[in-house]
């Protein structure tokens, strides 16, 4: 995984229902796991911006509800630093549904994504509306 600039705090513990913003059919998904992540025995795994994540789509369409979809967080309501000091927060949580590959899945991105995924996925920041 390619390295970000910013120092992202992780809002997102495993088991938060995050909206989905792309035009895969799916709306709402949960957070089953995060891949990548290492940490302490017992500790619950939590993701941030940019990270991908294993969720469950809970509700949506007919034909992708109840699949298990790889993601990637591109909003989190809790705030993170960047390099320059400044501190980013938004309004919701947010995913996009991804490939293996990290390619998303989905055509159209409704509503600002945050300038770290691109860093980190560009495929994303390529079919976003908006990238703060």
């Amino acid at each position: 995984m390619k390295p970000i600039t910013a120092s992202i705090t992780r809002g997102l513990p495993v088991g938060a229902y995050v909206k989905c913003i792309d035009n895969t059919g799916a709306t709402l998904v949960q957070i089953i796991a995060v891949k990548g992540y290492k940490g302490v025995a017992r500790r619950i795994p939590s993701a941030g911006i940019a990270d991908m994540v294993v969720c469950a789509v809970k509700e949506g369409d007919t034909k992708i509800k109840h699949e298990v979809v790889l993601a990637v967080v591109v909003r989190q309501k809790k705030e993170y630093r960047r390099a320059n000091g400044m501190r980013i927060k938004f309004e919701d949580n947010a995913v996009v549904l991804v490939n293996e590959r990290g390619e998303p899945r989905g055509t159209r991105i409704k509503g600002p994504i945050a300038k770290e995924v691109v860093e980190r996925f560009s495929a994303i920041g390529k079919i976003a509306s908006m990238v703060v």
